[in-house]
């Protein structure tokens, strides 16, 4: 079928909305027309090369809409059902019989390889192949081809719009604090950065009901919202030492701390500010794939600090994304307060916005 898709043609273009042709769903597939697409900072790390993925490219993994039809084998979903699409896996291989599919062998695999299950392009212009299937998706378009295995439906109750960002960014702040860390109410944290996933996680600790959620973040702006939000405090890391400015709040310092920005400097910093048998969680993606993390073996052994790398927040998308549902329609993690709704044809505009921080969390849709 022809579709409109918004194409990368090459590392640090900007996108061009372009007629393809998407392949009808095959064994295991499903075809979304998608109402509602979130812009997540991995999307923008491919557009900017610091991440693998094949050009011309269709990006776009935060995608929710109305299933049009379904391959042979799908039984999860049907023709008509709202879901939202999240990480694909292969639900075969130790982890995913395990429950945690966001560690699935074959992760990069299914998720950047730029071709479906079949093995063979999904999109294609003209007679040329594009790289589509992005996180099992490729929803920057109207219409996505995706995967049994990452689709979750989505209440009627839900705006459907708002359930895209559910399947990476939110879930992956969120399950940091409830799956990865598993930080107990009481506990303290510090969070450094206040982009979606920050804030999500900021969130989901006050959800959980920390005593202490401090928020490191040097825009003001993203300080309120992060104290609007549930953080009992927002440091400005200008302001001076952020380890100083922690232990201001918590003399003996923070028991868990996660980070977002995946910068030297700002980790360094943050593992300072942790108590002994501190916890950290690192879920920023780099700017540069061989950046390396540099610590004092002694500092790790005699304080007992652990380190966790965490990939979409330890989430098994079919039970986090209901849990975080009931969470939002209950009133504890008001997750629409950081997204901005922006028309899909104007992409280029809604990054750029993002990027100059006017925006948290965007999501294009098509209505």
């Amino acid at each position: 079928m022809k579709v409109t898709a918004a194409v990368l043609e090459q590392i640090g273009s900007e996108f061009t909305l372009k007629t393809l042709d998407l392949a009808d769903p095959g064994p295991g597939e499903v075809l979304i027309e998608v109402a509602g697409v979130g812009v997540c900072h991995t999307d923008l790390a491919v557009q900017h090369g610091h991440l693998p993925f094949p050009f011309p490219a269709v990006l776009g993994h935060e995608g929710s809409g109305v299933v049009k039809s379904v391959g042979p084998g799908v039984t999860k979903v049907a023709p008509g059902d709202r879901v939202g699409a999240t990480f694909n896996s292969c639900g075969a291989c130790s982890e995913c019989t395990a429950g945690s599919p966001s560690y699935c062998a074959r992760f990069m695999e299914l998720n950047f390889a730029g071709v479906g299950s079949r093995g063979t392009a999904t999109l294609r212009d003209g007679p040329a192949d594009v790289g589509g299937n992005f996180f099992g998706q490729s929803s920057f378009a109207t219409h996505a081809l995706a995967h049994e295995a990452n689709v979750v439906k989505i209440p009627g109750s839900l705006p459907l719009e708002l359930a895209g960002p559910l399947g990476c960014g939110i879930q992956t702040g969120a399950g940091a604090v409830l799956n990865s860390l598993n930080c107990p109410p009481g506990s303290s944290l510090l969070v450094a950065g206040a982009g979606s996933v920050g804030l999500s996680a900021v969130m989901a600790a006050a959800a959980r009901g920390l005593a202490t959620v401090i928020v490191a973040e040097p825009a003001a702006a993203r300080r309120e919202l992060a104290l609007s939000l549930g953080a009992t405090h927002a440091i400005d890391p200008a302001d001076g030492d952020i380890a100083e400015q922690v232990r201001a709040v918590r003399p003996e310092g923070v028991k868990y701390a996660i980070d977002t920005t995946a910068t030297g400097p700002v980790i360094a910093a943050v593992i300072s500010c942790l108590a002994q048998q501190g916890q950290f969680g690192m879920v920023g993606v780099p700017a540069d794939p061989t950046a390396t993390l540099s610590v004092g073996l002694i500092e790790m052994q005699v304080r007992g600090l652990s380190f966790k790398g965490i990939v979409e927040g330890d989430s098994n998308p079919d039970v986090f994304i209901p849990r975080l549902i009931e969470m939002y329609q209950a009133g504890t993690f008001p997750f629409d307060k950081i997204i901005t709704m922006i028309p899909f044809a104007k992409i280029n505009d809604a990054v750029a916005a993002q990027a100059r921080g006017e925006a948290v969390k965007v999501v294009l849709v098509h209505s």
